[in-house]
């Protein structure tokens, strides 16, 4: 089963596509609204498994200050910014989609930014240190930018946003670390990272495929009757994406060496996609779905566009060299 969960976990491009898909058929052909009581167990799946891995440790060591406040900047000043712009030019008639792609640009990192970076041998322990606080900083960030971004063009629920993210980013949080200082105690450090350590993240991804299966069915003949709206979606994500790879990668060739700058690209373009969803899903009501459709979509993006820049990383910031 492990094996089928990591493979399932190395092939999201085609595996969340396929879950698009049923999820329209399974929408078109019944009442898909009692998929809305698995939205909180398949929140959980989705979260908690992806905490477990976390190292706080990485917050306590103060080097590479400029290279995190870089991160920040981009996360939280530039990509917003971009967002906006982008919604403004290509969803201004469809907010529930502009949020969507506004909580995408807003909650930074995931598991993947440590990923990706280590495969491209970059700097992995500022990668981690970026993960951490772009996860906090942009879970307390995001319900105040929505407000202050999209407030006048539908309601935002700020009470429950707050609550929500409580729910799926902190509580989460704490199981996590609970659950691995239980298994470090009871295992070992080392037993732990060679054999426990790598069983969460394909836990996450099944929480991640039902997630979308259920907000495509849920909004299933709404995308029967217009199915170019997703053609919409996607122009906003591309460009998006695309900016914030040329700027991260510029920033990252004036101003850093090779690891580094192989962090910011992956710890500013990697977005924590999983906790938009779970936040769209949990704190929205009907809308949730609806807005989860263009997260969901993100998701074929950003891993596509990780691994074809792995690819070309030695041509962009040169080939890597031991110490």
């Amino acid at each position: 089963m492990w094996g089928l969960l990591a493979k399932i976990q190395k092939n999201l491009t085609t595996a969340i596509p396929i879950l698009m898909i049923l999820g329209v058929i399974t929408g078109a052909m019944v009442d898909a609204s009692v998929l809305k009581n698995l939205i909180v167990p398949l929140t959980l799946l989705m979260v908690y498994p992806m905490m477990v891995n976390l190292k706080f440790q990485e917050l306590y060591k103060i080097n590479g200050f400029k290279l995190q406040l870089s991160a920040l900047g981009i996360n939280f000043v530039l990509i917003p910014m971009i967002a906006v712009v982008l919604n403004w030019l290509f969803l201004k008639d469809m907010p529930y989609a502009a949020l969507g792609l506004l909580l995408a640009s807003l909650v930074p990192t995931s598991g993947m930014t440590i990923s990706w970076t280590g495969f491209a041998k970059g700097n992995l322990s500022a990668a981690i240190k970026m993960t951490v606080i772009g996860l906090i900083v942009g879970s307390l960030l995001t319900p105040i930018y929505a407000n202050v971004i999209l407030g006048q063009s539908i309601s935002i629920p700020m009470g429950k946003v707050f609550k929500s993210i409580v729910f799926v980013v902190f509580v989460p949080m704490l199981l996590g670390f609970i659950t691995k200082k239980w298994l470090v105690s009871r295992h070992g450090l080392e037993y732990y990272q060679k054999n426990l350590a790598k069983k969460f993240p394909p836990i996450s991804t099944l929480g991640v495929l039902g997630i979308v299966f259920v907000a495509m069915a849920l909004n299933a003949k709404s995308i029967l009757a217009d199915p170019t709206s997703l053609i919409q979606y996607l122009i906003p994500l591309i460009l998006l994406y695309l900016i914030n790879f040329a700027i991260s990668t510029l920033l990252g060739k004036l101003f850093f060496d090779r690891g580094d700058a192989i962090a910011l690209v992956y710890g500013t373009v990697m977005r924590n996609l999983s906790i938009a969803l779970a936040i769209a899903m949990t704190a929205f009501g009907e809308e949730g779905a609806q807005i989860a459709i263009i997260i969901a979509l993100a998701y074929i993006i950003q891993v596509q566009a990780a691994a074809w820049y792995v690819k070309y990383t030695d041509n962009v910031f040169g080939v890597y060299k031991p110490h």
